[in-house]
């Protein structure tokens, strides 16, 4: 029975029978060629059925919301920008009276320290005018009572020079020959 089993074994390897040749592929085999064909028509056209009906509806919808979103957007950042460019320009128009103004208040400060200043020059002038002024009076005053203390030391000392000397002085020509010296 080995040898017979093992011939049989070989005979069934060497020519395949309707049990083994069914076991391939069923997509190619020629026979079921029609039926995939009807199915596969069938499953296309359920697929082209969801499609149209259910897919591409939401797709087109998805898609118009976009679109209309992406507009909107746009026009806002339109609207924005010209909003941002009329507040550029206020601010600049702001900006320039402001350094305007701020020259204008400058100016008006340094018009009002300067009156002040000449206001206070002049009366400091006024003060030192009257000042020299005092001193020079009191100056004259210290001059004349100096020539009149210098007259009545040189007359003393005269006197007693010529007392000294051994001569003897009357008031009246000690008197003339100080008031010639001091003449010059």
């Amino acid at each position: 029975m080995s040898t017979a089993a093992a011939a049989v074994t070989a005979v069934a390897a060497d020519h395949p029978t309707p049990a083994t040749e069914a076991a391939g592929m069923p997509q190619l085999d020629f026979s079921t060629y029609p039926n995939q064909i009807f199915w596969l028509a069938i499953a296309l056209i359920i697929i082209y059925l969801m499609l149209n009906r259910v897919a591409l509806p939401r797709i087109g919808a998805v898609l118009a919301e976009r679109k209309g979103t992406i507009t909107n957007d746009i026009a806002a950042a339109e609207e924005l920008k010209m909003k941002a460019q009329e507040a550029e320009k206020a601010y600049n128009q702001a900006l320039a009276d402001a350094r305007s103004e701020a020259a204008r208040i400058v100016a008006e400060a340094k018009a009002e320290i300067q009156a002040d200043l000449d206001a206070a020059t002049a009366e400091a002038d006024a003060q030192i005018s009257k000042k020299a002024a005092e001193a020079e009076a009191r100056i004259g005053e210290i001059r004349a009572s100096a020539v009149d203390s210098v007259t009545i030391v040189a007359k003393d000392t005269a006197k007693e020079l010529v007392a000294a000397l051994g001569g003897k002085a009357d008031a009246r020509s000690v008197t003339a020959a100080v008031t010639a010296r001091l003449k010059g």
